[in-house]
């Protein structure tokens, strides 16, 4: 049986955070006791060393040569079709992604909220960088095939799920919302095409040198084109990289709904919640703009 935790010490893992941070952030949160209830429920004990604490979620390696991923969520932002996304992405095929054993679940005895841990196999590398980068990844040809193909491969799958990026179920009309929130015009913000999307698609969700797509907590259907504006929208701080994903699914960002995901992304950007130290808005306004002109000459 894997030992009691209480002796162990994880202060490196506090980063230097403001004390203002909201409540539920696992990277001040302390964490120790989930940590050994995991331990207990999956039979398994984790490497401290290892350790990775993010504002959502804890992940480990294990002594078995595994990876486990735990997430807090509140019970409001579990949809109707169950928090399961990982273990249901086991079965999707044609896509690189770490293998899935179990997991765990529980109820949180204090808040409104529950627990959740899977136990995948480790990842064929490390992430490529962070949600958004600022400098650009060195990628081989390879890997942007590897990408290509597991996005095609995704998109082909069938599903009942309906993907909930940033934990929110994602609808037409959060899509109208979130545009018309930002951008005027006279364009249809109507999604013609919907289909299977990882619906988290950044650079701290794939792995390189070698390609997999991890993280699949939130996916299901969404419109089309959603990952491609996503992934761009994650390198618009790198303008040769932003290209680059645009080239690479070009066929996403030229049909009309990609052009709407491109106005959703943007407006993630460029909406209330901007930070005023993020370098993408110019980029984000510039192509808004060019969007909206071709949405408009149909």
């Amino acid at each position: 049986m894997p030992q009691p935790r209480s002796a162990r010490c994880y202060g490196r893992l506090y980063d230097a955070l403001s004390l203002n941070t909201p409540s539920g952030d696992l990277r001040v949160q302390a964490v120790d006791e989930v940590l050994d209830r995991l331990e207990r429920g999956l039979q398994v004990r984790l490497l401290p060393d290892t350790v990775v604490r993010k504002r959502r979620s804890v992940g480990a390696k294990t002594d078995r040569g595994t990876w486990v991923r735990i997430e807090r969520r509140l019970l409001d932002k579990i949809p109707g079709q169950g928090w399961n996304g990982t273990e249901n992405a086991a079965r999707l095929e044609g896509i690189a992604q770490p293998e899935w054993h179990g997991c765990v679940v529980w109820r949180d005895t204090d808040e409104p909220a529950m627990w959740r841990a899977d136990e995948t196999g480790l990842l064929p590398g490390a992430p490529v960088g962070s949600a958004i980068v600022s400098e650009a990844p060195e990628l081989t040809d390879d890997w942007w095939e590897a990408l290509n193909a597991s996005l095609d491969a995704l998109a082909a799958q069938d599903t009942r799920r309906i993907a909930t990026p940033d934990t929110i179920t994602i609808t037409q009309a959060l899509i109208t919302e979130s545009i018309r929130g930002v951008f005027s015009g006279s364009f249809d913000t109507t999604v013609e095409r919907w289909g299977p999307a990882h619906a988290d698609l950044n650079w701290a969700n794939m792995t390189a040198p070698t390609f997999s797509l991890f993280d699949w907590e939130d996916w299901g259907s969404a419109p089309l084109g959603l990952d491609a504006s996503s992934l761009w929208a994650s390198s618009l701080a790198v303008p040769a990289l932003a290209d680059r994903v645009r080239r690479e699914r070009r066929s996403d960002f030229e049909s009309r709904d990609g052009k709407l995901m491109t106005l959703f992304a943007c407006s993630k950007i460029l909406g209330p919640y901007a930070h005023p130290e993020d370098p993408r808005p110019e980029p984000a306004r510039r192509m808004a703009e060019q969007v909206i002109e071709e949405l408009q000459a149909g």
